[in-house]
Formats: structure tokens, C-alpha cells, sequence
């Protein structure tokens, strides 16, 4: 049933763009789906290993960066009379480099931070994050610094019935971020459910206990933070091909906030939560421009439904709406089996 459920509320939001005609309403949803699958790779490391990750959208905004430099193509001195130039590249290259340059790059970080746990691996994650922006900032010759990069090529693919298609309208950029959306939600869920998730799980809850019965403590969270990583930079490269503008901004530090506050309010360590939580905190500004609130008011609202969620929902809202249906009135209890 749960499937069937799950099937329909898919082909639901498929069909949008077939009937509304809206397009700022479409262009609300593509940013809040691309965000939404960046919190869902952040949950993956937060919610099912444990670990705080404040440095998370250096994942993403590598993905945007490298997407863009190999769909444009580039040339930059890397020593004295050595130049490394690469031609422009279709854009599907592009995604693929973003999210093996971010999968790479969560390795290296992964290899490093844990190392260390708690506060000291969410200082090294911030300084990681900080040290990219100031790459992009600074790195002029590659990255055009503060002056960005523009003029991104939309993704092109050849599609069977349609032949070459070019991804400029809206509607067509919705299908894509929703058809990665599902993909990556498709990923992190036969993850968790594999002795690799239930492992990574098992460190989250007790570290020790889990070292004792023989499991690798480096190995899985590597292999949470690489997953988390690709994914991350696979939703950069989407928003950067959608934007089609790439600036140092891209690395601020209120990008990863928003995707904390959309994994921990929906849910975190849940399958549902980021998509929940990023619905919400992803349309609620939307929602209330829409009734001409005032930029303030705007504001306040935001911070303080976060602060009602959290006090009174401290597990998230999807924990505590699984746990009002099992408690639902009218359901009959299963009956235990007697020996």
C-alpha cells in the first residue's frame, strides 16, 4: 500500500507543469527540489552516520564550479610556462566531473576528519568550505573570482521520440531536478536499508559497541561522506546549469544552514525528512511574499515555526507523524503472539 502511495504522490508531481501554468511557481520548485536533494545527501552523513557536517556546501558549490568549467571550458597557468586548457564539453560531462570531483574531494575530507569526532569535525568541515570560497574568490583565472562565471550552457540531451533536447524552459528543468531527486532518494534509501547503512547506523547509535562487534569505523563513514559528497555536487551542477551563473556566494554558509534546518525539522535519519523539511522552509518564503508580508515579517515567521518545530516536534515532523498514525485512534493493536 505504502508503495502504491508512494507511486501516485511521484506521478502527482510529475505532472505539474502539465497543468499549471505558473512558471514562477515552477521556478520556486525547481531551486526547492535542487536544495532538497542537497539535504538529502547532508542527511545521509548527519541523520544515518551521526557526523555534523556546518562545511557541506563546499560539496555543492564544488559541483556547480566544476560542471561549469568543463561545460565551458577553460584555460589556466598552473606553472611557469605550463598552461592546462580543456575545450568545452557537453554538459552531461559536466555533471559527471561535478560529481566525481565532489565524490573525490568527500573522500579526501572523510580520510582526514575522522580522525577526530564532535566539535573538532565540524571545525575542520567549516574550514574546508571556507578555504573553496576563498579559491573561488581569489582564483581569478579559473573561477572569474567576484565577476562569476555566466552564460552556462543549459543540459542537452538526445531523448528517444523528441531527438536532441535542449533543457531552457522551466517545465523541462522541473523533470530533471525531479527525475535526479527521485534517483538520489532511490540511492540513499537502498543504502541505508544495505549492511552498509545498518553499519553506519550502528556507529550513530553506540561507536564503541559497533568497534567491538568488528566494524570499520573509517571505512563506512568514508563511504557516507563520498555518497553524501557526489550527491551534493550533483544538485551544484544542476543549479548551476539552471541559474547559469556561478559565483563565490554559492559557498555562503546560510546555504548550509538551510539544508541542517530542512534534514533536522523534517526528520533527520528519516527517508521522508528532507523532502518534508524542504517542502516546507523551501515554499514557505514563497507563501508568504505571496500575501505581501514584509521582508521582516518574512523573517520572523521563518524562525519562529523553526523554533515550534523543534520544541514541540524535537524528533522532526515526520518521526512524529509516523508516530501519530501507529498511535492513531480507532487502529486495532496487533495482537502479540503467545507461547
Amino acid at each position: 500500500m505504502s508503495r502504491l502511495l508512494a507511486a501516485l504522490w511521484v506521478l502527482f508531481l510529475f505532472s505539474l507543469p502539465l497543468w499549471m501554468g505558473n512558471q514562477y511557481v515552477l521556478h520556486v520548485l525547481v531551486v526547492t527540489g535542487i536544495f532538497i536533494i542537497a539535504a538529502m545527501s547532508l542527511n545521509l552523513l548527519l541523520g544515518y552516520a551521526g557526523q555534523l557536517s556546518l562545511g557541506h556546501v563546499a560539496f555543492f558549490g564544488i559541483g556547480a564550479y566544476a560542471s561549469a568549467l568543463v561545460s565551458l571550458g577553460f584555460s589556466v597557468h598552473v606553472m611557469p610556462g605550463t598552461v592546462l586548457a580543456m575545450a568545452p564539453q557537453p554538459v552531461w560531462c559536466g555533471i559527471l566531473a561535478a560529481v566525481l570531483a565532489a565524490g573525490v574531494c568527500g573522500w579526501f575530507i572523510g580520510r582526514l576528519s575522522f580522525k577526530v569526532r564532535g566539535a573538532y569535525f565540524v571545525i575542520v568541515t567549516i574550514s574546508f568550505a571556507e578555504v573553496v570560497r576563498l579559491i573561488a574568490l581569489n582564483w581569478v583565472e579559473l573561477t572569474q573570482g567576484p565577476m562569476a562565471l555566466n552564460n552556462i550552457p543549459p543540459l542537452t540531451l538526445w531523448l528517444p521520440g523528441l531527438g536532441e533536447h535542449v533543457f531552457w524552459k522551466k517545465p523541462a528543468n522541473y523533470w530533471l531536478v525531479l527525475s535526479v531527486a527521485v534517483v538520489s532518494y532511490v540511492i540513499v534509501r537502498r543504502l541505508v536499508r544495505s549492511r552498509a547503512g545498518r553499519a553506519m547506523v550502528a556507529l550513530r547509535e553506540n561507536e564503541p559497541l559497533a568497534i567491538s562487534v568488528g566494524i570499520d569505523v573509517t571505512r563506512y563513514l568514508v563511504l557516507a561522506t563520498v555518497v553524501s559528497a557526489a550527491m551534493a555536487g550533483a544538485a551544484g551542477a544542476l543549479y548551476a546549469h539552471y541559474i547559469r551563473i556561478v559565483d563565490p556566494d554559492v559557498f555562503l554558509f546560510i546555504y548550509t544552514v538551510t539544508m541542517v534546518i530542512m534534514v533536522v525539522t523534517g526528520g533527520k535519519g528519516t527517508l521522508a525528512g528532507p523532502v518534508v523539511g524542504g517542502l516546507i522552509f523551501g515554499l514557505l518564503p514563497e507563501t508568504l511574499r505571496a500575501f505581501a508580508i514584509p521582508p521582516e515579517a518574512q523573517w520572523i515567521a521563518y524562525g519562529v515555526l523553526m523554533v515550534l518545530v523543534v520544541y514541540f516536534l524535537p524528533e522532526g515532523i515526520v518521526p512524529a507523524a509516523q508516530q501519530w498514525w501507529r498511535r492513531r485512534p480507532g487502529k486495532v493493536p496487533v495482537a502479540k503472539a503467545t507461547s
